[in-house]
């Protein structure tokens, strides 16, 4: 019997965790979305008022468990508002409206500096080279539970969302990709077929390092021909902001993401239109 006990004692605890975590989330949710939030989401969110109403109030939820479960912190002298907030956790969970699971469970805080900040570090060409030296950054995502955002290079993306340059969703793409255990382009997939994501993104990549190096032309920043990581995190920028450019010069990569994120970004393009 008193073997017993300590497993009960885990049993009920469990049990008791469980329903507090149920609890606190039912009860989150039920909360209504404050009025001066929706006003940040329709004027940050350039398409907001193109999604659909299921969809719109999907992502209002979505944004209400992000900024309940992360901590934001401010950096160089930055203050955190819900204007904040509230835009950064609308791009990030922009990433999820139609995808099942948590929102983000290996991020626990989103750190902002008012502008590009510098690092330390060795920089790997496209071209093979290796550049060291101090590099400024627009953001960064680590691996240890942390996404580190310009609030002025934020409120450029959310400017124009139509430049395939986004902060936010370049970096949550890569924490997409984390969830995977590396960092690699190859996120945990439920819909997609592991092997042909891997064929499509293979020769999409190849093909844009081959540009890069050529001079040529390309609808995703040449950035994405740094490695594969990079290449999926571009990717995902110019899905959500280029969607008709890039199923027209990519149409096997567009398929793939399209699937993934389960959403067709083309429709928002033409319902704004």
């Amino acid at each position: 019997m008193i073997a017993i006990l300590p497993i009960l004692v885990v049993i009920i605890a469990f049990a008791i965790y469980f329903y507090l975590t149920r609890w606190r989330e039912s009860e989150l949710l039920g909360r209504p979305f404050p009025a001066s939030w929706q006003d940040i989401l329709a004027t940050r969110l350039p398409v907001y008022a193109s999604l659909l109403p299921q969809e719109q109030a999907r992502l209002r939820q979505l944004i209400k468990r992000f900024i309940s479960d992360k901590r934001f912190y401010g950096c160089g002298g930055q203050v955190i508002s819900d204007e904040i907030r509230v835009t950064n956790a609308a791009e990030a969970c922009l990433l999820l409206i139609n995808k099942q699971g948590d929102v983000y469970p290996g991020l626990s805080s989103v750190l902002v500096y008012p502008t590009g900040f510098l690092v330390d570090r060795d920089e790997h060409r496209p071209d093979g080279t290796v550049a060291s030296g101090e590099h400024s950054l627009l953001g960064e995502s680590w691996s240890n539970g942390k996404v580190i955002l310009s609030w002025d290079d934020v409120e450029k993306g959310v400017a124009d969302f139509t430049d395939g340059h986004n902060v936010v969703l370049h970096e949550f793409a890569h924490q997409l990709d984390a969830e995977s255990g590396s960092t690699n382009g190859a996120p945990p997939l439920r819909r997609n077929s592991y092997k042909t994501w891997a064929t499509v993104f293979a020769e999409n990549f190849e093909e844009l390092r081959t540009s890069t190096l050529l001079g040529r032309q390309t609808v995703m920043d040449q950035y994405g021909a740094t490695n594969p990581a990079e290449f999926f995190a571009v990717a995902t920028e110019t899905f959500f902001e280029k969607p008709g450019e890039l199923y027209d010069m990519h149409p096997g990569l567009y398929d793939e993401l399209e699937r993934y994120y389960q959403i067709d970004p083309r429709r928002w393009t033409h319902s704004a239109a």
